[in-house]
């Protein structure tokens, strides 16, 4: 039994595969590394329960417990906040929550608006421009290192380790950015320790500091989760966005007419092509039924917000851009405990992202036939190696 996941073709377009996997039932057992096979949910009601079930463990310290698995992730990387269960998820997060409310991003917005117009200030009209290196990977990474405080000599390199934790079927790199990221950011907590500032991560030292019992690896970890998380998916949202809207000129034409729409817009693209295909995969603490599907104790779960988030169950027609479509309990952002907590952030990057890129250039159009684009070889993240466009 083949694995569909690893076709070469589901890197390019997943929903083909999805569409007919989510057919066939909405929770079906795949095969697996190492012989172990996982169980896929593909339909948006069993996506849903599937998020809030407290019987579908993250706790991947407790699942490969006493198993050797050959690799050498650094434990700051494979033991983060969203590797935790309850009780200790819900501290951890505690911790950093205030910190991505909608409240605080909307102190954020004049900072990601400067970071944009100066990206898009390089811009030349009609000369061939690549939208991912350009604008949809630089900004957030540039926002979420200046909220946590990471000098702007080290953000390429942190970027570069970052895609590095995404290189599916090379453990190796995984494992040698695991430890780079770790390394840098024990350094750079030492760093804050010694000179305070106003960052993010300089909260988390005095929280610390101030008698929390959040330990040193919990520190790192933490500040490792919310550093990769919080620019990787954004990266791709932006990216995927503008694509949608590149191959739909209607819809992009509307939003230049009425950029007060761009902000529910966002909604659809990241329905549309959600930037988390699968999302990192949990397992049965208890034999369980989904979906009318028996998922016996210890098998892991891979649930698939890209497969979910077009099931036409949910969302009639859903292969189509509709800037109109309620997107209500769309899962681009997970559901229950575990639901992005940088969604208001993610939200507020890719609205003045494509706000102020339509603003300046409404005639943009692709600079090559989208069947030609490249996407990323990892099957967690959907999102784009580079989108050549003329603006």
């Amino acid at each position: 039994m083949s694995n569909p996941l690893q076709d070469p073709e589901f890197l390019r377009n997943p929903y083909p595969t999805f569409a007919a996997l989510r057919s066939a039932s909405p929770v079906q057992q795949v095969p697996g590394g190492g012989g172990r096979s996982s169980y896929l949910v593909t339909g948006h009601a069993e996506a849903r329960e599937a998020f809030a079930d407290p019987r579908l463990s993250k706790d991947t310290a407790r699942f490969f417990a006493g198993r050797d698995t050959g690799r050498n992730l650094h434990p700051a990387v494979s033991r983060s906040m969203l590797a935790t269960d309850p009780p200790q998820h819900t501290r951890l997060r505690g911790l950093v929550a205030k910190s991505f409310t909608s409240g605080a991003v909307a102190r954020l917005q004049p900072y990601i608006e400067s970071v944009t117009d100066e990206l898009l200030d390089a811009w030349v009209p009609g000369d061939r421009t690549d939208a991912v290196a350009s604008l949809a990977a630089p900004l957030p990474v540039t926002v979420i290192c200046q909220l946590l405080g990471v000098p702007e000599a080290d953000r390429t390199a942190v970027r570069s380790w970052s895609n590095d934790l995404f290189a599916a079927g090379r453990p190796d790199r995984i494992d040698a950015a695991s430890h780079a990221v770790a390394d840098y950011l024990a350094g750079l907590v030492a760093a804050k320790r010694r000179s305070p500032d106003d960052s993010l991560l300089t909260e988390l030292i005095r929280v610390r500091d101030g008698g929390d019992r959040l330990g040193e690896d919990e520190l790192v970890s933490l500040a490792a989760l919310l550093l990769v998380a919080g620019h990787e998916t954004t990266t791709n949202l932006i990216g995927n966005g503008l694509l949608a809207l590149l191959r739909t000129p209607e819809a992009l034409r509307r939003l230049h007419r009425n950029p007060d729409l761009v902000g529910t817009a966002v909604d659809e693209l990241l329905r549309l092509d959600s930037p988390v295909s699968t999302a990192t995969f949990r397992f049965a603490t208890e034999d369980i039924t989904l979906g009318g599907t028996e998922i016996p104790a210890g098998s892991p779960v891979l649930i698939a917000p890209g497969a979910a988030n077009r099931d036409p169950a949910r969302f009639p027609e859903p292969d189509r851009l509709d800037l109109d479509r309620d997107t209500t309990g769309h899962l681009a952002f997970g559901h229950g405990i575990h639901r992005c907590l940088g969604a208001p952030l993610a939200r507020a990057e890719a609205t003045v992202a494509l706000r102020a890129l339509l603003a300046r250039f409404p005639a943009i159009r692709l600079a090559v036939p989208a069947e030609d684009l490249e996407w990323r070889h990892t099957r967690l993240m959907r999102g784009l190696v580079s989108l050549p466009v003329l603006p």
